[in-house]
């Protein structure tokens, strides 16, 4: 993993993590997810995979769509992070976590209907990028759906002075080059197609 990326979370800030986002947002973390994966249009009997699937916060939202027909699978590096979601999520038999590393190979072949990625690819080296969104192609069924809840394109150096210092300090450098990354681009040479953007935060972060 680069040194330049924060993607591997761990120790205090990965126990913490669910708090620390609910500062960062005000107290709406929690109804800015709920609105991000209604426009997800999740489908009772869906395979989701969820890629970096940090505490399950997210995870919990989906399954209130899901009923037993549908299963989750959630795959993340940090086991203190997955340690949580197993906890959160110990009552539903249909979701099933993995300690994987998301831009090496995984095993998934045309398994899933969609698959989710919230906040993490940013934190990829543009090669590393690649093999994520190779292996999610990999992983869904044909016609399945990549949905990628991230900063959205803009120039950073033209916002406000507060939101600069904030992103530049509290961010990682691959952060501040994901702002001007073709995305779509990106997806387009490994198969994706079709892209709907939602916008939120005042278009700051997009559901792509």
């Amino acid at each position: 993993m680069s040194q330049r990326s924060h993607v591997e979370v761990g120790g205090w800030v990965a126990r913490h993590y669910d708090l620390m986002m609910d500062l960062l947002l005000l107290g709406r973390y929690q109804s800015f997810i709920e609105k991000a994966i209604r426009r997800m249009q999740i489908r009772h009997g869906d395979a989701i995979l969820d890629l970096g699937s940090g505490t399950g916060r997210n995870i919990c939202v989906m399954l209130r769509v899901l009923d037993r027909t549908g299963r989750v699978v959630g795959v993340d590096i940090s086991q203190e992070m997955l340690q949580q979601a197993r906890q959160r999520c110990h009552a539903y038999p249909q979701v099933t976590f993995l300690n994987r590393r998301i831009e090496e190979p995984l095993s998934f072949h045309e398994e899933f209907d969609k698959a989710f990625i919230s906040f993490t690819l940013h934190g990829f080296e543009d090669e590393d990028k690649e093999r994520v969104i190779a292996n999610t192609y990999q992983a869904l069924k044909p016609g399945g759906i990549f949905w990628i809840l991230d900063y959205n394109e803009f120039d950073l150096d033209r916002q406000w002075f507060p939101l600069r210092w904030a992103f530049r300090h509290f961010e990682c450098e691959l952060a501040s080059e994901f702002l001007s990354l073709d995305l779509k681009g990106l997806l387009a040479h490994h198969g994706f197609g079709s892209f709907v953007t939602h916008p939120f935060l005042r278009g700051y972060v997009r559901l792509l």
